[in-house]
């Protein structure tokens, strides 16, 4: 029989992966500043088209341009943490599900051990049951 288990994929941070890691923050908040820009440019033309209807349009783009600094300050901060960890440091990148063939007369205890794979500069460094 198969089962599905979840399998925990951590990153070892190096210098490689750390910058990697800060190029795709600083390209993310880049995308939503040029989003947030484009967004008060589409409620200018608006405004000079005399096209809203109401405050409800209006309040639409704020809410979107609102929501577009958060994640601003969100990826800020990852960019302000990722600084300072250090280079070696294990970060969790995502679970994936893995199948597990089980058959009678096995240990269900390590069948369902925790399992991680470890990458490093994205080559499999280490496969790890807990």
């Amino acid at each position: 029989m198969k089962i599905l288990q979840k399998v925990t994929v951590k990153q070892i941070l190096t210098e490689k992966s750390k910058g990697m890691l800060l190029d795709t923050y600083r390209q993310k908040k880049q995308q939503l500043q040029k989003e947030c820009e484009q967004l008060r440019f589409e409620t200018k033309k608006l405004e000079k088209q005399k096209k809203f209807s109401g405050t409800n349009l209006k309040m639409h783009f704020e809410k979107e341009i609102e929501s577009r600094q958060e994640k601003i300050k969100l990826v800020e901060f990852q960019i302000e943490q990722l600084l300072l960890l250090p280079i070696g440091t294990e970060l969790k990148e995502k679970e994936i599900h893995a199948i597990v063939d089980v058959r009678e007369g096995d240990d269900w205890n390590a069948v369902t051990k925790e399992k991680s794979i470890i990458i490093k500069d994205g080559i499999i460094h280490e496969i790890r049951e807990r």
